[in-house]
C-alpha cells in the first residue's frame, strides 16, 4: 500500500489541500511519532500541503454533513473534506477512507479516488 501511495503522490501535478482535522487524524494514526509530526507540519509550514479550510465559515455544512452521512458514520474530519470539495469544485481526492466511495460532494457527484483501494 506505501507504494501505492507514493507513486499516486508522485503521479500529481497539483496543489494538495487539507484541513486541520486531516492533520490531527493523520498524526494519530501515524503513532504522534516525532517524524510524522514534523514531516507533515514542515509540509504544511512549505506550502506543500494548504489548509484553506476554516470551520468559522463551514461550520454549518459541516454539521449538516455529518447528519447526512450519520449511519455510516461520516467522522468531523471525513465532513470537512466534503464541504472542502464543495468549496473549491473538485471531487479529486487522495484518501485510504473507502467512505468516500460512497459520499457525494455537491450532494450528487462521486469523489474520484486518486489511490486505488482494490
Amino acid at each position: 500500500m506505501h507504494q501505492r501511495c507514493l507513486g499516486a503522490y508522485d503521479a500529481l501535478n497539483c496543489r494538495f489541500v487539507t484541513c486541520e482535522a486531516v492533520v490531527c487524524e493523520a498524526l494519530h494514526l501515524l503513532g504522534h511519532s516525532p517524524a510524522a509530526v514534523d514531516g507533515v507540519l514542515a509540509s504544511v509550514q512549505q506550502g506543500v500541503l494548504e489548509i484553506p479550510f476554516q470551520l468559522s465559515e463551514g461550520a454549518k455544512a459541516v454539521s449538516t454533513l455529518m447528519e447526512k452521512y450519520r449511519e455510516m458514520p461520516a467522522d468531523f474530519a471525513d465532513a470537512c473534506l466534503i464541504h472542502l470539495a464543495d468549496e473549491l469544485d473538485t471531487g479529486d481526492i487522495l484518501t485510504l477512507d473507502g467512505d468516500f466511495a460512497h459520499y457525494r460532494w455537491r450532494r450528487t457527484r462521486p469523489f474520484k479516488m486518486l489511490i486505488p483501494l482494490e
